[in-house]
């Protein structure tokens, strides 16, 4: 089981990042999926979940408005638009299986992938 992020880079404040998570060794399909970031001397903290059929999509306040979640389950991939960066987004992207719940959402593995960094100057 594999999940593995990319699409991370360095950009200015107010630029547009597009990062993908390809899914591998299981079908993501039946699961809902979610992007969970970690800054530097932060814990890991869900961003952007999204149902396994795409309906339900959830955000955290912090992005809400300015990220985009979407999912394409015959190619076992899973988006995250990000425009309006600001410098508090700059950290390491995660995808995960995740499970949601109303406005929350969280990661039902334990594992954790490389991740792509995403780095926002001022």
């Amino acid at each position: 089981v594999q999940l593995q992020a990319s699409g991370g880079g360095l950009v200015q404040a107010g630029g547009s990042l597009r990062l993908s998570c390809v899914a591998s060794g299981f079908s993501l399909h039946h699961y809902g999926a979610g992007w969970f970031r970690q800054a530097p001397g932060k814990e890991r903290e869900w961003v952007s979940c999204i149902s396994s059929d795409g309906d339900i999509t959830v955000y955290s306040d912090s992005v809400e408005g300015r990220f985009t979640i979407s999912r394409d389950n015959a190619k076992q991939l899973v988006y995250l638009q990000m425009d309006s960066l600001k410098p508090e987004d700059t950290a390491i992207y995660h995808c995960n299986a995740a499970g949601l719940a109303g406005p929350n959402c969280w990661s039902l593995r334990t594992e954790w992938g490389q991740g792509t960094q995403v780095t926002v100057s001022s």
